[in-house]
């Protein structure tokens, strides 16, 4: 992550961009993560729901343990800054990537 607080503090994140199609793997993070995005289009999921489509000015909030993907549309790329905390030095767990078919049935 590109800025990162020293302990005590457990923030992380950073500015992170996509271009049209790409996105993460199904992830969670144990203390959850807040999304602000500054520039494009793009769509975010949490396991078993909707896809949602975020913008610039839009911040996501993923609670704690909670499956899900963001990343560009299929046409547009975009940029977000993406927050979250490290518990037990961890921030982050990766799971599978997101297939085609569920990318592809927004």
């Amino acid at each position: 992550m590109p800025f990162r607080a020293d302990a005590p503090a457990r923030v992380s994140g950073g500015t992170v961009t996509f271009g049209p199609g790409a996105r993460t793997a199904w992830h969670t993070h144990p203390l959850g993560q807040t999304l602000i995005v500054t520039a494009g289009v793009g769509w975010v999921q949490q396991w078993g729901g909707p896809v949602q489509e975020i913008r610039p000015g839009d911040m996501v909030w993923v609670p704690p343990g909670v499956k899900h993907w963001h990343g560009a549309t299929a046409t547009t790329g975009i940029t977000h800054v993406a927050i979250s905390e490290r518990l037990d030095g961890k921030s982050v767990d990766w799971m599978e990537q997101v297939s085609d078919a569920q990318y592809r049935a927004n």
